[in-house]
């Protein structure tokens, strides 16, 4: 999100990104929405990054795209990511809340989002997850009781090959012969980076050979 936003703003002026995407707006007007990542090319799976932008209208870049207006508070965009989506999945009362009856799903946080300053929070992580009752990721301090990491999903993402996110080389390395296949959409590849499109521009090129989960 926060890498699109500095390129619409380019392309589009930042008049129009002020407007874009109109989230208050959205809310005001009773529309349902919740929050979440494209995590998987475009952006990074940290929730924590989304909601730092959220709150304060940066991009990972530092860049500050939206006005006052357009921002959420902490709460408020704590619940499009946590209770809020349980709507989409059909589980109000069974999720998104820490309450009797819920699901024990809890972040035990390494400080407190709602207290650290606007420029701290992409910075939050998680010093221990459960997941129905049971330890799933634990760091810091807590780091024996962390249990061993299955793979990243999906299977094609960077992420499970590289470790981290890459940016397809031109000349040999590891992003130049990587193939990834879109599951959603099977037959996109990165052939782009081989027939001559302006793959590398990200200003100009947006999944024009088909699917544009990977265009970035």
């Amino acid at each position: 999100m926060a890498y699109q936003g500095e390129w619409f703003a380019e392309r589009y002026g930042i008049e129009a990104t002020r407007r874009t995407p109109p989230l208050k707006r959205i809310l005001e007007a009773g529309v349902a929405i919740g929050a979440g990542t494209d995590a998987t090319r475009v952006a990074s799976y940290n929730p924590w990054v989304s909601l730092s932008w959220l709150v304060t209208g940066r991009t990972v870049g530092g860049m500050r795209l939206y006005d006052d207006a357009a921002l959420l508070d902490r709460e408020t965009a704590l619940r499009l990511w946590t209770e809020a989506n349980a709507w989409f999945s059909r589980e109000i009362g069974k999720k998104g809340a820490i309450a009797v009856g819920q699901l024990a799903d809890v972040a035990v946080l390494s400080a407190d989002y709602f207290t650290v300053r606007d420029d701290e929070i992409a910075e939050l992580e998680s010093v221990l997850t459960i997941v129905g009752g049971r330890i799933v990721h634990a760091s810091a301090e807590l780091a024996e009781l962390a249990p061993p990491l299955p793979p990243a999903m999906p299977a094609w993402s960077p992420v499970r090959t590289f470790g981290g996110y890459t940016r397809p080389a031109r000349s040999g390395g590891a992003g130049a012969s990587a193939q990834i296949t879109c599951n959603v959409h099977p037959r996109v590849e990165c052939r782009a980076w081989h027939l001559g499109a302006p793959a590398a521009d990200a200003r100009s090129f947006w999944g024009a050979l088909g699917c544009s989960c990977w265009a970035f």
